[in-house]
């Protein structure tokens, strides 16, 4: 019965529903990807599933072929007009990644190797893209031992990141609150609705307007362009479709979020997860144990170095601390949790609606904008780049 590619789908798609639910009821201090992978390995390793049911299910297959157009896709969500708003928030992020990235490349070669450190490097930076890229890169290389490291960082770094953000967060919400009651609070100058509204009116309008099929191809005619050029150049794969990503938005060829209006982002994720599972096919509980206190290291190591750029990073821009060092702490976990921290901080503050509003608005845009700017555009960028020094 589990040959059947639908029902082997269904069976690793279950775990995968099983940690969304897990995440939505714990508002994303479980992370999907956590019970997800979790799940993935005990079912493997107690004989629950068969060796084979990735291999039977074909849908990571299909995930492999989306991880271009899905890189792509990312170079689409922020625009250039965006990030010169917040440059506050994108210096604080870039400050929190590039002393995080020091750290880790200091010191886990002394420990372990430089192989190690690299494994580790692109996915404390952001998420399951940078993950890819590094895992791609280790295999290709003999080194699949040490895909377990970037899988577990990924799958655990939110656990450690998001309870200090929010205690950071909380105490500058408290700050804030001060001030509002004494009459010395000013409003940030970008507030989050304000900077939605002016970015739907400043969208450049796509010519690709046709139809859903006819975005999709574009899209995919922009990924493999890029995969190309990876092939036949030194410079790695992602950063190519990254950068046709960003500058097809910058020219009108392609929509903001891309794949969203192609109504195709849900199933490429999907189908990436699966890929990102698949990554763990090899890993036995042996190459777990044996990796988990590099593991360890690399996320305490990360941690400290993002919240440390942080709070260096804003003092140089002029941010309190308590305010910088929840925004480079997004590497850690990004979209929906930072959304959420938001959320809960403002609503456990505030004593009114008005206040509660004001909170939530002050935090949310450097909030989305840091996690964009490591998740999104910057650990790819490390990945590609680390993982051509191995």
């Amino acid at each position: 019965m589990l040959s059947n590619p639908l029902i082997a789908t269904v069976i690793i798609f279950a775990l995968i529903a099983l940690g969304e639910w897990l995440s939505i009821i714990s508002r994303a201090r479980v992370p999907m990807l956590l019970t997800a992978m979790v799940g993935f390995l005990v079912c493997k390793w107690t004989g629950i599933f068969p060796e084979d049911i990735l291999e039977k299910s074909t849908f990571a297959a299909l995930g492999a072929i989306l991880v271009g157009p899905a890189i792509l896709h990312m170079g689409t969500l922020i625009p250039f007009t965006t990030l010169k708003r917040q440059y506050k928030a994108v210096l604080v992020a870039l400050g929190g990644i590039l002393v995080s990235g020091t750290l880790i490349l200091i010191i886990v070669p002394l420990v372990y190797d430089y192989p190690t450190a690299v494994a580790g490097v692109g996915p404390v930076s952001g998420g399951i893209i940078a993950l890819i890229v590094t895992s791609e890169k280790l295999t290709e290389l003999g080194l699949s031992s040490l895909v377990v490291i970037p899988a577990l960082i990924v799958a655990f770094q939110g656990v450690l990141g998001m309870p200090l953000a929010m205690n950071f967060m909380r105490r500058y919400a408290v700050k804030m609150k001060k001030e509002m009651n004494n009459g010395s609070y000013v409003a940030a100058d970008q507030l989050a609705a304000a900077t939605i509204k002016e970015e739907k009116g400043a969208k450049k309008v796509s010519p690709l307007k046709s139809s859903a099929t006819l975005k999709l191809f574009f899209i995919f005619v922009g990924a493999s362009i890029g995969i190309a050029l990876g092939e036949i150049t030194p410079i790695h794969y992602s950063l190519w479709c990254l950068a046709i990503g960003v500058v097809g938005l910058k020219l009108g060829l392609f929509e903001e979020k891309s794949l969203e209006r192609a109504n195709s982002f849900t199933i490429t994720m999907l189908a990436i997860i699966f890929v990102v599972i698949g990554t763990m096919g090899n890993v036995s509980p042996q190459d777990a144990l044996e990796n988990l206190p590099s593991i360890i290291l690399i996320l305490v190591l990360g941690t400290a170095g993002l919240s440390i750029g942080g709070y260096l990073t804003s003092k140089l821009v002029n941010w309190h601390p308590y305010k910088g060092m929840p925004v480079a702490l997004t590497a850690l976990f990004g979209f929906p949790g930072d959304y959420i921290l938001c959320e809960e901080v403002s609503r456990s503050v505030a004593e009114n609606e008005e206040e509660e509003k004001q909170i939530f608005n002050e935090l949310l845009t450097p909030m989305l904008i840091g996690g964009f700017t490591t998740v999104t555009i910057v650990s790819v960028l490390i990945a590609g780049i680390l993982v051509q020094t191995l």
